[in-house]
């Protein structure tokens, strides 16, 4: 049966760990490796070079979060891991939009850079996400 808020607990987690690991790795390139960092003109080359890794970090963490919270239901289901997935990537989905491209701030972006230049990356982090709690289940 769904635990929603544990559910939530455990996505929670997951976003702020994926989203410190990118953020992190986008320091690291430009501090440590002397990459350009974001400026008028685009996104820079610490940031740039990151995008292939960031389906690797949310596929990796959901999974691992989603297999905390299935195990953490008195009898998961496929159908729990699929509902699951979907109430995760649409809260994604609804995050992403509000805290990186409505609320601007430093490193926010525009619709057109969030979900057109961020292409195919945006769409494999949103299905990873989904299938997080998938593999999660598979290994209960």
């Amino acid at each position: 049966m769904q635990n929603f808020v544990m559910s939530m607990l455990w996505f929670w987690i997951c976003y702020f760990a994926v989203t410190m690991i990118g953020v992190l790795h986008t320091v690291f390139n430009i501090y440590v490796l002397k990459m350009s960092p974001m400026d008028e003109t685009g996104m820079g080359e610490g940031y740039e070079k990151t995008k292939p890794w960031h389906p690797l970090y949310n596929i990796i963490l959901f999974s691992i979060f989603g297999w905390l919270y299935m195990r953490g239901l008195s009898v998961p289901t496929l159908k729990e891991a699929l509902v699951t997935g979907g109430i995760w990537a649409g809260v994604c989905i609804i995050v992403d939009v509000i805290g990186w491209v409505i609320i601007k701030h430093p490193w926010s972006l525009s619709f057109k850079e969030f979900y057109i230049n961020y292409q195919p990356w945006i769409t494999l982090i949103y299905l990873v996400i989904f299938v997080g709690p998938v593999i999660g289940y598979l290994f209960v």
